[in-house]
C-alpha cells in the first residue's frame, strides 16, 4: 500500500438537478469536488493510503467538506483549519449540442491563503512515496504558488515520486501567466498529465492538427508531443488524454503513453465511446488510474488501459468523485467494455 499526498482546492459543488438550466431551475444538488481531492478520494478507493492536504474554515459547511472524503478513507491529517469560506463551483449539465457551463466562486477562500510556511511540508512528506498535484492549485494566486514551491522541494528531497496534472483554467489565468509558473516548476516533475490544450496553454507545446470540437485527432501529433514533452523536461513518464467530442453526450476516449519502461515508443490506449452522464472529474479519474496502474501494474501499458478504464467509468457516475473498485476497472478493460449487467 502506497502512501500518496495530494494538495489542492476541495469547493462546495452547487448543480441544477438533471439537465436544468441555471436560470430555469430553482433548487441546486449539493455535493463536494476538486481536482486533487477527486484523486484523493479514487486512489483511497483503490485501497491505497492516501492524504489531502488543504485549508478550510473552522465552521459546517468546512467540516461537511472534509468529511465528504472522510467517508471515502481520504486521512485528513494534514488539513489544516481557518480562514473565511470555502470555495464554490456552479455546474449546470449539458446534453447534446449544448455544453455544460461552470461559475466559479473561489476568491478569498481558506487555502488561498496557504502560503509556503502555513504547512510543515517535510513532515507532510516523510515516508510518503508520491506527491500529486494540478496546474489549478498555482492558478489560485501567489500564495498558492508558493506552497506548490515548497510542497515539491519537501517531496523532492523526501525521494517521492511528483506527478503534476496540467489543468489549464482560462477562468483563473492567462497562458502567459500559466507559462510563466509552469514551466519553471516542470524540473521536480516525474509523471507529467496533459490533454492538448492543457499542454500548449500551460506549457507552450501544440499536438499536431487536432481539432477536439470537431472530433478530429491528428494521432500522429500527440506521439510527437508526448516526445517533445518528455524531452524538453525529461520526466519519467508523460500520459496524454485524447477526448474526441461528438457532442456533450458523446465522447470518445483513449490515451497515450510515452515513459523510461515499457512505452519508450508513445503508444496508444483502447478507445471507448462514452455516453456520459458527468464529465467533471473525468480527468482527475484518469490521474488517479494512473497513479495507480504505475504503482501496482506489472507494466506501464497496463497502468494505461486501467487508467482510461477507470476514467470511462467516471463518466458514468454524477458528482465529481469517481466512485468504483479496482476489480470493477479490470473487469471492464478485460471485457473491452460491453456494459452488460451484472447477474
Amino acid at each position: 500500500m502506497a502512501k500518496i499526498v495530494t494538495f489542492g482546492e476541495l469547493m462546495l459543488r452547487l448543480s441544477t438537478p438533471g439537465f436544468a438550466r441555471f436560470l430555469q431551475s430553482d433548487r441546486f444538488k449539493i455535493t463536494f469536488g476538486g481536482g486533487e481531492a477527486n484523486v484523493a478520494v479514487a486512489l483511497s478507493s483503490y485501497g491505497e493510503d492516501a492524504y489531502f492536504v488543504s485549508r478550510f474554515p473552522k465552521h459546517e459547511i468546512g467540516e461537511a467538506a472534509i468529511q465528504s472524503i472522510q467517508r471515502y478513507g481520504v486521512k485528513t491529517d494534514y488539513i489544516l483549519r481557518g480562514g473565511d469560506r470555502l470555495g464554490v463551483y456552479y455546474l449546470e449539465t449539458g446534453a447534446s449540442q449544448r455544453p455544460s457551463k461552470i461559475i466559479y466562486d473561489r476568491a478569498g477562500s481558506a487555502v488561498n491563503d496557504m502560503d509556503g510556511t502555513l504547512a510543515d511540508w517535510d513532515r507532510i512528506f516523510e515516508g510518503k512515496d508520491w506527491f500529486h498535484w494540478t496546474g489549478i492549485t498555482p492558478a489560485l494566486g501567489n500564495k498558492s504558488q508558493k506552497a506548490i514551491v515548497a510542497a515539491c522541494k519537501s517531496a523532492h528531497n523526501a525521494g517521492a515520486t511528483i506527478s503534476c496534472d496540467l489543468n489549464f483554467r482560462s477562468k483563473l489565468w492567462t497562458e502567459s501567466e500559466a507559462q510563466a509558473v509552469m514551466n519553471p516548476l516542470m524540473e521536480y516533475v516525474d509523471v507529467c498529465i496533459a490533454n492538448e490544450e492543457d499542454a500548449q496553454r500551460s506549457l507552450g507545446f501544440e499536438a499536431g492538427k487536432t481539432d477536439i470540437e470537431g472530433a478530429e485527432l491528428d494521432e500522429a501529433g500527440y506521439y510527437q508531443l508526448a516526445r517533445e514533452l518528455k524531452s524538453a523536461y525529461d520526466f519519467k513518464a508523460v500520459a496524454i488524454t485524447l477526448r474526441e467530442s461528438f457532442s456533450a453526450s458523446i465522447n470518445g476516449w483513449s490515451a497515450v503513453l510515452h515513459d523510461d519502461k515499457d512505452c519508450k515508443t508513445p503508444v496508444r490506449s483502447n478507445r471507448y465511446e462514452i455516453h456520459i452522464v458527468d464529465r467533471v472529474g473525468g480527468g482527475d479519474s484518469f490521474a488517479s488510474g494512473l497513479i495507480y496502474g504505475l504503482l501496482n501494474k506489472e507494466n506501464t501499458r497496463d497502468a494505461l488501459e486501467f487508467a482510461v478504464g477507470a476514467s470511462c467509468m467516471k463518466h458514468t457516475i454524477p458528482g465529481d468523485y469517481n466512485l468504483v473498485s479496482v476489480d470493477e476497472v479490470e473487469k471492464l478493460v478485460a471485457s473491452g467494455g460491453s456494459g452488460r449487467v451484472e447477474r
